[in-house]
């Protein structure tokens, strides 16, 4: 370990993985490593056994849940857009070849104490309860300007500059409904609070445009894939292509401690009394927590359970989004829903 790296990465989560794998692949001398015996850090996916010894401190789950290894719980549960730039990356790298996606068999949203299946194709448009039928009339429009913009094409504009006028602004040119706003913000483009209605519009239809191409993807039920053995998968196979092209791993190094110099400049890492030398460090913000403000917090369930979400139509995947209107609260609540690989 006293070496000289060009770059020290603490902690083996999604971000630095990518990180590390990139930094390999570009030719420099990279130097990974973890306080835990497992890659993927705060987004890993555990086993039955280890998701109690963790939370319940015992490594003894109840008998009638079956084998520990046919679980893989992800602790930051997540599922991709199909066609967004994590997948995008993964293809570019060539990481696709370490990993096996499956197409996630629907969305849905909570509307009116409801939960309603986001259509996916026309035939469900039409038969779906979220609008009446001059509402989707409107919406249709919407959602043909929406699908022709070209951000290079001045004459898919229709006059509208999408930099300047709001989301709400360019909503109201089509007189659809708060009901239809709050599923369309919510259910398509994925906007966690209705903050995003006062921005400039560009955004909104660009996470619009991402869910219909994503769709387009696979020809499902939802614009999402997610990977087959669980999201700790990703890091694992950004963590072989940085290993490809020499990058060095080290798990169970305990009290990986940032050196830094008289100016306050990185130096290197010290874990069990050895120091490596590295030019830059790049690590999960627990590993330098006095360097690091909070600015909020994500609470999270994992519920085992022995049958699908109701009115899901026993979907065995499933993504339910309840807006924060419908909740009474400040965001949005997620549902993800995974069946047991056998």
């Amino acid at each position: 370990m006293d070496e000289e790296y060009d770059v020290i990465v603490l902690g083996t989560g999604l971000k630095e993985c990518i990180l590390s794998g990139l930094l390999s692949v570009d030719g420099l001398k990279v130097l990974h490593m973890d306080r835990n015996d497992y890659y993927g850090g705060e987004s890993t996916s555990l086993y039955l056994s280890q998701l109690w010894k963790r939370f319940r401190g015992s490594d003894n789950p109840p008998d009638h849940l079956g084998s520990t290894k046919e679980y893989n719980v992800d602790m930051i549960p997540k599922f991709m857009m199909a066609n967004g730039t994590l997948v995008r990356v993964l293809i570019h790298t060539n990481v696709t070849k370490y990993l096996s996606f499956k197409a996630v068999d629907g969305s849905f949203v909570y509307n009116k104490g409801k939960i309603h299946k986001v259509p996916a194709n026309d035939v469900e448009a039409l038969k779906s309860p979220l609008m009446g039928l001059f509402e989707k009339r409107r919406a249709r429009k919407f959602f043909i300007y929406v699908q022709d913009y070209d951000e290079n094409d001045p004459k898919s504009h229709e006059g509208v500059d999408l930099n300047q006028v709001t989301a709400k602004e360019l909503i109201s040119k089509y007189g659809l409904d708060d009901n239809t706003i709050d599923f369309i913000g919510h259910a398509l483009a994925l906007h966690l609070d209705d903050g995003y209605l006062t921005q400039p519009a560009m955004d909104f239809v660009k996470r619009m445009k991402l869910y219909a191409e994503s769709l387009a993807r696979f020809q499902g039920g939802s614009p999402y894939i997610y990977p087959l053995y669980g999201l700790g998968e990703l890091p694992q196979g950004f963590a072989r292509l940085s290993a490809v092209y020499g990058g060095t791993y080290m798990l169970n190094k305990p009290e990986c401690k940032v050196e830094f110099d008289e100016s306050g400049k990185v130096i290197g890492v010290t874990s069990k009394g050895e120091t490596a030398k590295c030019k830059k460090v790049v690590c999960d913000p627990s590993y330098l927590p006095d360097k690091v403000k909070k600015v909020g917090k994500v609470n999270r369930a994992i519920c085992i359970m022995s049958h699908p979400i109701p009115n899901t139509h026993d979907s065995p995947s499933v993504q339910v989004i309840l807006p924060q209107k419908q909740l009474g609260r400040k965001s949005d609540m997620y549902v993800f829903q995974i069946l047991i690989c056998q």
